[in-house]
C-alpha cells in the first residue's frame, strides 16, 4: 500500500487540499490512499471498504478537483446515485462542504421533496447532482436531468441499492449516460448478485479492496449478539420484554414491510412505550420529524424498514432489535453496525421464529459473528427487572434532597396516620406501578432449539416429517417409497423436506440449485405444486378434477416402480 503524509501527495489541487485540512482532516484513510490516484486518471474503479473509512470523500475529492474553472454551463458533470435520502442529504453535504474553495454546485434531488423545487435548481445549472435511483430516472424521463455532460458516474452502497431493489432503475439509468462516462463503484460488500453490474457496466475497472483493520481487543466495536425464538404469536409480547430487560436508551426495531411497521409501532405506543415508525413511505418531512423526537429523546424506540439501516447515525443508540430474521448476511451487518461505534458499547437482539433457525445459523457462519441463543425473559425477571429500576429511580432521587423538602410535610402527616413503614411501602407501589407496562399474566412458550442433521443425504429413509404415527407414506404405493419406509433414490427432491431454504447460501446468492441426483435440491416444486397427485392411504388418486379412463394407467406403473 502506498504510503503518503497527507492530502497534497494524492495529486489533488492545493486549494482543496487547504480547505480539507480547515475542516480538520489531517491525513487519508487507506480507501482514499488508494482510490485518489487512480480516479484522478479517469479509470473505471470498483472499490471495497466497510462502512465508516471515508469512501464518500475518496470519489468526492476526485469529481470536485476535475471540476473546470470556468464556463460550466448548467448540465451536470458527475452523478452520485446513493440507497436512501439521508446518505443522499449526508453526501451533499459533505460534498458542498469540500467543495467551497471552487464555489462547487451541487444539489441533493430525492423522493419525498418537491420535485418542482429540484427541477427549478437543475435549471439554474449544478456541477455535482446526489440522488436516489428512483427519483434520478424520474427526471431523466422528465427531460429535467441533462446527462448530456456527465463525465463520471458513482455508484455509493451499491449492495445496498441492489437490494432494496433498484436494479431495473440503476440499469435504466446507466444506459442514459454518455458511453464514454468513468464509472465508479463502492461497496460495503461485493456479492454475486452485482457482479453483471460490474461486468455490463465498468470498463477494465481497477479494483480495490480495503479489508478491516484488525483493532486491539481494547478498540473493537463491543456488540452483544443475543437470539431468541419465539412462537410468532408471542413476538409482539417477547420484544416489549426484551426492552424491560435491556431498558435501551434507544433502540432502532427492524421489520421487513411498512404495513408491519406501522402495525409495531402502533401496538407498542398502546403498550406504553414511546415508539415511533420510520419508512419509504413517508415524505420527507415527517422523516425529519421522527428522527427529531428520536435524536431529543421524546421516543426511546424507532421502528423501521431497512431504509433506515444507512445514513443514520443516532449518538445515544444504543440497542439494534430485528423483529425479523434479516433476509442476508450484508443486512445484518449494516443493521447491527447502527451501535457500537467511535469505542462505545451496543447491544444487537434477533427474534427468531422455529421456521427461521436455519437463515439465523446461515447469517452466523457467513458473518463469523457469534450469536448467542438465549431464552426468552419469564414473567418473573421481568418483574425483579422492574423493581430494580424503580429502586434506582427512588436512589437517584434521594440524592437531589432539595427537591425533596417540599414532601417534608407530606411525609410527617402521612406517618402519622399510616406510620412510615406503611407510607414508603404506598409510595413505592405507586412509584412502581406507574412505570409499568403489560400486565405479564401469561408466560411466553420456549422454544427448543432443532437440532441439525449432520448426515442429511443419509437420513432421507426416515418417515414423511408431517406423518402421523403408523402412516408411513410407503402404503402409499406411489413407487417413491419401499415397504420399510426407506426412499427410493429417484433425484428428485421430496418436496416435503423442502422447508425453508431461505438461509441457504444459494438461496442467498439469488439463485436456486437444481442437482438431479445429488444432494439437496433447493427451490424445487413439491409434488402437489406441480400438478402431480398425492394418493392416499384408500387408494384415492388426489388429482384435481375428474377422473377419467386413463387414470388407471399410471396405477399400473406405480406397481411396477415397487417392485411388487
Amino acid at each position: 500500500m502506498t504510503t503518503t503524509t497527507g492530502f497534497g501527495d494524492l495529486g489533488l489541487h492545493e486549494e482543496l487540499v487547504a480547505a480539507l485540512g480547515q475542516l480538520g482532516y489531517e491525513a487519508p484513510t487507506p480507501i482514499q490512499t488508494e482510490s485518489i490516484p487512480k480516479l484522478l486518471t479517469g479509470q473505471d474503479l470498483l472499490g471495497q471498504a466497510a462502512t465508516g473509512t471515508g469512501k464518500t470523500a475518496a470519489f468526492a475529492l476526485p469529481l470536485l478537483n476535475q471540476l473546470p474553472d470556468s464556463d460550466r454551463g448548467t448540465a451536470p458533470s458527475a452523478l452520485v446515485l446513493v440507497p436512501t435520502r439521508e446518505l443522499c442529504l449526508q453526501v451533499s453535504s459533505a460534498v458542498h462542504r469540500y467543495g467551497r474553495p471552487f464555489d462547487a454546485r451541487t444539489s441533493p434531488i430525492y423522493g419525498g421533496q418537491p420535485i418542482s423545487r429540484q427541477i427549478k435548481a437543475l435549471k439554474q445549472g449544478r456541477d455535482i447532482v446526489i440522488g436516489t435511483p428512483g427519483r434520478v430516472l424520474d427526471h431523466l424521463r422528465r427531460g429535467t436531468l441533462d446527462p448530456s455532460a456527465i463525465a463520471t458516474v458513482v455508484l455509493d452502497e451499491a449492495d445496498e441499492m441492489l437490494d432494496m431493489g433498484f436494479a431495473e432503475d440503476l440499469e435504466a439509468i446507466l444506459d442514459q449516460l454518455p458511453a464514454d462516462r468513468q464509472t465508479v463503484l463502492f461497496s460495503a460488500t461485493i456479492p454475486r448478485r452485482i457482479r453483471g453490474l460490474i461486468d455490463q457496466h465498468l470498463n477494465n475497472p481497477i479494483r480495490i479492496e480495503i479489508k478491516a483493520e484488525k483493532l486491539p481487543e481494547s478498540e473493537q466495536p463491543q456488540v452483544r449478539q443475543n437470539s431468541y425464538l419465539v412462537p410468532r404469536s408471542h413476538k409482539v409480547a417477547a420484544l416489549c420484554r426484551l426492552v424491560d430487560i435491556e431498558s435501551p436508551d434507544a433502540a432502532l426495531i427492524f421489520c421487513r414491510t411498512r404495513d408491519e411497521v406501522d402495525q409495531l409501532a402502533e401496538e407498542l405506543n398502546g403498550r406504553a412505550y414511546r415508539a415511533a415508525a420510520l419508512h419509504g413511505g413517508m415524505d420527507q418531512g415527517q422523516r425529519t420529524r421522527i428522527l427529531g423526537l428520536l435524536r431529543n429523546r421524546q421516543a426511546e424506540l424507532l421502528v423501521a424498514t431497512d431504509v433506515a439501516a444507512r445514513g443514520l447515525d443516532i449518538s445515544h443508540l444504543t440497542h439494534v432489535i430485528n423483529y425479523d430474521v434479516p433476509s442476508s448476511p450484508e443486512s445484518y451487518t449494516h443493521r447491527i453496525g447502527r451501535v457500537g461505534r467511535a469505542g462505545r458499547t451496543g447491544v444487537a437482539l434477533t427474534i427468531a421464529e422455529p421456521r427461521e433457525q436455519r437463515q439465523l445459523s446461515f447469517i452466523q457462519r457467513i458473518t463469523g459473528h457469534k450469536i448467542e441463543l438465549r431464552q426468552v425473559p419469564t414473567v418473573e425477571n421481568v418483574r425483579q427487572r422492574r423493581l430494580s429500576v424503580t429502586r434506582d429511580a427512588i436512589e437517584q432521587a434521594a440524592l437531589d434532597k432539595s427537591s425533596l423538602h417540599a414532601y417534608r410535610e407530606m411525609l410527617a402527616s402521612l406517618s402519622e396516620d399510616l406510620g412510615e413503614q406503611q407510607a414508603a411501602l404506598a409510595a413505592i407501589h405507586i412509584a412502581h406501578t406507574l412505570g409499568s407496562r403489560d400486565s405479564l399474566d401469561e408466560e411466553i412458550p420456549q422454544v427448543e432449539p432443532q437440532q441439525r442433521d449432520k448426515s442429511r443425504s443419509g437420513n432421507r429413509h426416515r418417515p414423511h416429517r408431517g406423518g402421523k404415527p403408523g402412516r408411513h407414506r410407503s402404503s402409499r404405493g406411489d413407487g417413491k417409497y419401499s415397504s420399510d419406509g426407506r426412499r427410493k433414490h429417484s433425484g428428485k427432491q421430496d418436496s416435503s423436506r423442502s422447508g425453508d431454504h431461505s438461509g441457504d447460501e444459494n438461496s442467498y446468492s439469488g439463485k436456486k440449485r437444481d442437482k438431479s441426483g445429488g444432494k439437496d435440491s433447493y427451490g424445487g416444486k413439491s409434488n402437489k405444486a406441480a400438478g402431480k397427485g398425492k394418493s392416499g392411504g384408500k387408494g384415492k388418486s388426489g388429482s384435481k378434477g375428474k377422473p377419467t379412463g386413463k387414470a388407471k394407467k399410471p396405477r399400473s406403473k406405480r406397481k411396477a416402480g415397487d417392485g411388487k
